[in-house]
């Protein structure tokens, strides 16, 4: 036994996934039904539930809580149950043609009231019928039966194994319709085909969904289309409104952005359904038959000009935004010039209101000088009074008199001093600390 290096811990999990759901054998003939429901996430523990109860019904052990996919014999029918990431779908197939076109079908051997009780939305329901082929190609009395007369699309599938016909309508018991003439088929290869053809309903629906979206949407991108043009037409005039341009600009970018949050997932999802459906008919292997219309050709007159419309309406709610953000920029830019321009002249205004109180501060520091001068002469007169008593041959107003020029030099270089003193602090002092 050839020894490894420690397995990936998502290895065998990873390794079992293309094996993961495969398709149902069919025996020619047998009826299958298909149903596929939107769940929302807080409803996946009832659908489990209400799974479990079909299942204990016929005692079959129902799916584990966590299971994605769930295949079980149910007396005369056989379940296949999958969850999907927005839908689960279910298969229910049965042996024999049954009786009439499509009245007899699979779920009709269902417990009474068990699925309209699953929780969820139906988005998708359809029946299909496998018989053996009697003639090439079948009568049109035949088709009109089978889907009401309505106008029928289909071709040969599988290289020509067999043909599959539908008219992609919802008939009166809420069920699509798919009949399948088997040439030579394999059971495993009518099982994939008919899931193939389930699954281009299924997924055609889901795609769909972006679709009414895209409708809405476009009144309201044409609106933003025209306030932008608007918009940008005063930006180019220059008139003096920015900044209140610049408000209605945030107002309509954050509109823009309100749709897309809204819309963009369901229209990512609406072209990755597309691309499926596209996926799933090329795996059918489509033959033409004489003067009808394949599914390939339906699709491609019906499902892609839905798809190019949703394709469409992104890519111009996306250009919006991107031409509001350079119209922002733009704006904010010109906005951000007048600020600095603004500011500019706020320093000039500081800058000569400084010079002045520079001024009428030496104004006011000369104003000092005369005042402690005068009240340091004072001071020295009782000084000289005092000496005068001592001496009376001293005239004590001589000698303050005298004092004057003296004290007026001293407080003025006392002065001078204290401002040189102030100013070395400051150079050592440096920045405030914590400051860039």
């Amino acid at each position: 036994m050839i020894r490894l290096p420690t397995d990936h811990g998502e290895r065998f999990i990873l390794a079992d996934e293309v094996h993961a759901r495969p398709p149902e054998p069919m025996e020619t003939p047998s009826r299958a039904s298909y149903v596929a429901i939107m769940v929302e996430a807080d409803e996946r523990a009832r659908e489990h539930a209400h799974l479990s109860s079909l299942c204990e019904r016929y005692s079959v052990m129902p799916p584990p809580a966590q299971a994605s996919h769930f295949i079980a014999r149910l007396g005369p029918i056989r379940l296949k149950w999958e969850r999907h990431g927005e839908f689960s779908a279910l298969a229910f197939f049965a042996a024999g043609e049954g009786t009439g076109a499509f009245g007899d079908h699979a779920l009709s051997l269902l417990p009474e009231g068990w699925l309209p009780a699953l929780p969820g939305r139906t988005i998708m329901a359809a029946h299909a019928k496998l018989i053996a082929a009697q003639e090439q190609p079948p009568h049109s009395a035949m088709l009109a039966e089978h889907f009401d007369g309505n106008v029928v699309v289909g071709a040969e599938i599988g290289d020509g194994a067999g043909m599959a016909f539908t008219d992609f309508r919802i008939h009166g018991d809420g069920c699509s319709r798919f009949l399948l003439l088997d040439h030579r088929f394999t059971p495993r290869q009518a099982g994939r085909l008919v899931q193939r053809l389930f699954e281009i309903e299924a997924y055609r629906m889901m795609a769909l969904l972006a679709f009414p979206m895209a409708r809405r949407q476009a009144p309201r991108i044409l609106a933003i289309e025209r306030s932008l043009a608007t918009l940008t037409d005063a930006i180019a005039h220059n008139d003096d409104r920015d900044e209140a341009l610049l408000g209605e600009l945030t107002h309509l970018a954050a509109e823009v952005e309100s749709g897309l949050a809204a819309s963009q997932f369901r229209f990512g999802a609406g072209l990755a359904y597309s691309d499926l459906v596209r996926t799933r008919i090329a795996e059918l292997r489509e033959r033409r038959i004489a003067s009808m219309q394949t599914i390939e050709e339906f699709m491609a007159r019906r499902l892609t000009p839905a798809m190019a419309t949703c394709a469409s309406v992104s890519q111009r709610m996306r250009d919006i935004a991107q031409r509001i953000a350079r119209a922002s920029a733009l704006l904010s830019t010109r906005v951000d010039i007048a600020r600095q321009r603004q500011n500019q002249a706020l320093l000039a205004s500081m800058e000569r209101r400084a010079g002045l109180q520079l001024r009428l501060q030496q104004t006011v520091e000369g104003l000092s000088v005369a005042a402690i001068t005068y009240y340091v002469v004072g001071l020295l007169s009782f000084l000289a009074k005092s000496i005068a008593y001592a001496y009376p041959s001293i005239h004590p107003d001589a000698l303050t008199g005298a004092a004057i020029p003296v004290v007026v030099v001293l407080v003025a270089l006392g002065l001078r001093r204290v401002h040189r003193k102030i100013a070395t602090d400051e150079g050592h002092r440096g920045p405030p600390r914590g400051s860039a």
